[in-house]
């Protein structure tokens, strides 16, 4: 009896333009609003629940005046009058059922879809906090799971209630019929659910546990799938492979009960309810064949025992689902709890008019207004820090001219500073789509930012060009490729202020030079942050600036850092001492060509 969505059936309403705003103070309250968002459709879902269940009641009624007033008694007038109710009142069943699973189906479509949408908008809206809160598995099992079972819960609503009506419109008829009859089935049916019970509780508990670490298992298999290529790289794919193997031999074990309990559940929700319609027929036939009640009594006990089949098995299946979908509903409101590292303070201040410099009192460092700046760090943790602040992915000091970076709309400088680092996500599809940011695009912007990025190669290798198929992440081509699709994108998006973290470290050295140089002369005027350690790179930027412990310790050119920090030049050169004192003499080239070649 367990309704499922008809896939052909959806909500014409549906996604929304805006989801609502949701309860996510527990998961109760989260399924309450589900039910709120769309009460006209759950009432007249309760509506068509309760009126075909209490309809399932008519046709043992209906037989029994047949059986009574036509058959028992030979009259041939009342026996076509009452078969011929009895056709009508089927067909209006059969309409009733229709409209009932229809608005069911539309109720849990709307439920999914509007959760859907809300972890989506929230998701978005946590930006680069997310990956360090929740992983991609966890949300792949989030709708590959939690999702439906929110949906089905929402039954409760419409048949569940419906189920309510019917059983106690069912005591009535049976008051009517014997007070003994009616008795037994308003003390047997609780009886049914309290039989249930215990094992419906085991069952949740070992399905939670076993949901949990199924959770747990997906998370791995999707970090797994992202960083293969890393643990190709670093021979960790058999022991990688071995713990999953590990986990997923102790998950199944823990899926074996899950099924057993699930199959005695099953088994006594389809049994008990028969056996209790044959006590209650034996009991109506001893009492018929005593004369206490007439034969058309009899049928008719026996049809309304049976229309309650109905009501009791949704009782039994909403007492399954609820805690399923109580459960699910806590995964989402977790989600929908977390806040982002950064948000929008009470005043906002206007971002600077024109140009104007970067500045991290933090570190000490300056990035200037329309220059290319390099930062140089022995630590890539030290230097991811400070572009985190300078791009307010952290709070911090950091201004922007002589406007504090913390009081401008977070949606603003997103709009004119942009992070790009070798973690942003390619998404699937055309690689026109993956790398335009609007569909402002001209080709000529497109062309220039692809020449600029050193990547005509991978457009001309493609079967189609711009209009051949990515992969998810772009894992099907190279690293290098992927690195320079992703510096594509960010010369397209034509920022402000561009923080570029090591574009261009998965590059042979001749493509690095060329990259170094045509990004250079593409942001001509605009203000660029390039965190590299790469000669290639730093011998094209207007200033350097040097980082030790966080701190900004030298600034020049790097022919300039190159003669006076030792130190800078080691790291430059990897413990190479090249005694070049400026960068345009031809030992510096040499030196720093070989070391683009050595990586």
């Amino acid at each position: 009896m367990t309704e499922k969505p008809d896939p052909r059936t959806y909500p014409r309403s549906v996604p929304h333009a805006d989801p609502g705003a949701p309860d996510h103070r527990g998961p109760a309250r989260y399924l309450w609003w589900l039910v709120r968002t769309q009460r006209e459709r759950v009432a007249l879902g309760a509506l068509w629940g309760s009126s075909w269940m209490c309809a399932l009641m008519l046709p043992p009624h209906i037989m029994s005046q047949a059986i009574d007033r036509g058959l028992h008694a030979g009259d041939r007038g009342q026996l076509i009058l009452w078969i011929s109710v009895l056709l009508v009142v089927g067909a209006a069943v059969a309409v009733l059922g229709i409209l009932r699973h229809r608005t069911m189906t539309l109720i849990r479509t709307d439920a999914a879809y509007r959760t859907v949408q809300v972890v989506v908008r929230h998701v978005t809206h946590l930006g680069a906090a997310l990956p360090g809160k929740v992983s991609a598995g966890e949300l792949a099992h989030l709708q590959a799971g939690d999702i439906g079972r929110i949906a089905q819960t929402l039954t409760v609503t419409g048949p569940g209630v419906g189920a309510v009506i019917a059983y106690a419109v069912a005591t009535v008829l049976l008051f009517r019929i014997s007070a003994l009859l009616a008795l037994v089935v308003l003390l047997g049916v609780p009886l049914l659910a309290v039989t249930i019970g215990p094992l419906l509780e085991k069952l949740h508990g070992v399905e939670g546990t076993y949901r949990e670490k199924q959770g747990e298992l997906t998370a791995q298999a999707v970090d797994m799938v992202t960083g293969l290529s890393v643990l190709n790289g670093i021979g960790g794919k058999p022991m990688f492979a071995r713990r999953y193997r590990e986990r997923s031999q102790a998950l199944l074990t823990d899926g074996y009960r899950v099924a057993s309990l699930t199959s005695w559940v099953q088994s006594l929700g389809a049994c008990l309810p028969v056996i209790f319609l044959a006590l209650v027929t034996w009991i109506a036939a001893r009492m018929a064949a005593s004369g206490a009640i007439t034969v058309g009594e009899l049928v008719a006990v026996y049809g309304y025992v049976a229309a309650l089949l109905a009501p009791v098995t949704f009782f039994i299946e909403g007492a399954d689902d609820l805690p399923r979908g109580l459960v699910s509903a806590r995964r989402v409101t977790d989600i929908l709890a977390m806040r982002p590292d950064v948000e929008d303070g009470r005043t906002l201040v206007p971002r600077p008019n024109g140009p104007a410099d970067l500045r991290d009192p933090a570190s000490g460092l300056v990035v200037p207004a329309g220059r290319t700046t390099a930062l140089v760090s022995a630590r890539p943790d030290e230097a991811r820090a400070v572009v985190e602040r300078l791009g307010r992915y952290t709070d911090s000091d950091v201004t922007w001219g002589d406007v504090p970076l913390a009081g401008i709309g977070l949606a603003e400088v997103r709009r004119h500073i942009l992070l790009a680092d070798n973690d942003t996500y390619l998404f699937g599809g055309s690689v026109r789509a993956a790398v335009s940011v609007r569909d402002s695009h001209s080709e000529e912007d497109i062309g220039r930012a692809i020449r600029a990025a050193v990547a005509e190669d991978i457009v001309e290798s493609l079967p189609d060009g711009l209009e051949s198929r990515l992969h998810n992440r772009a894992l099907h081509v190279s690293g290098g490729q992927r690195q320079r699709l992703r510096l594509v994108r960010a010369l397209l998006a034509d920022p402000e202020i561009l923080l570029l973290v090591e574009p261009t470290s998965a590059l042979d050295a001749h493509t690095e030079a060329t990259v170094a140089s045509r990004v250079k002369a593409a942001r001509q005027g605009r203000t660029t942050l390039v965190v590299s350690t790469s000669p290639l790179l730093l011998g094209h930027a207007d200033q350097v600036s040097y980082l030790v412990n966080g701190q900004v310790v030298a600034t020049g050119t790097h022919g300039e850092l190159l003669a006076r920090q030792s130190d800078y030049r080691a790291l430059v050169f990897r413990g190479t001492d090249e005694n070049a004192p400026d960068e345009s003499e031809p030992s510096v080239r040499a030196a720093g060509t070989q070391e683009g070649i050595s990586r």
